[in-house]
């Protein structure tokens, strides 16, 4: 397998859309009901990422990670309402997952984050969580609850670098 990173375009956006909508299922499937997972399905990520990205592209940072012509993950980040910066998504296409994929994906965007940021993760997601942590990021206190499909859905806040 050969990855290559660039920059996300406007073409890549359905596809962002689908492997966002199977990332968040195989991650979530133990976590959410199934219900909630179904969200988005059937292109409607693709039409979000596609809405979302007219308005915060020039603000916001999309990187891809391709095999030829596979998208197997992507990156985004951007100003946070903490006055930060925050990766808002990380994912990788489940069949890469244990691949380096998403180390190559963190390893590009963390230069980008400097000289903090924030990312908000599912307690429950202990896969997601043992990956943040080892590439430097801890959870620093902070909670929200926020609306996924039909269900509420608590978050905690890691923070990055380990000193403020």
């Amino acid at each position: 397998m050969t990855v290559q990173l660039r920059a996300g375009r406007n073409s890549d956006l359905a596809g962002v859309g689908d492997l966002h909508f199977r990332s968040r299922a195989d991650a979530y499937r133990d976590i959410l009901r199934p219900s909630t997972l179904e969200f988005g399905g059937d292109g409607r990520l693709g039409e979000w990422w596609t809405e979302r990205w007219k308005w915060e592209q020039p603000t916001h940072r999309l990187t891809v990670a391709t095999n030829g012509d596979e998208l197997i993950g992507f990156t985004y980040l951007g100003p946070s309402p903490d006055d930060v910066t925050e990766l808002y998504a990380i994912h990788v296409d489940p069949a890469h997952i244990g691949t380096g994929v998403g180390r190559l994906l963190m390893a590009d965007a963390l230069p980008h984050l400097a000289p903090r940021a924030v990312l908000w993760v599912l307690p429950g997601n202990v896969r997601a969580r043992r990956f943040y942590e080892r590439a430097g990021w801890h959870p620093d206190g902070e909670t929200r609850a926020e609306k996924m499909g039909d269900e509420n859905v608590d978050h905690i806040r890691y923070s990055w670098p380990t000193t403020p």
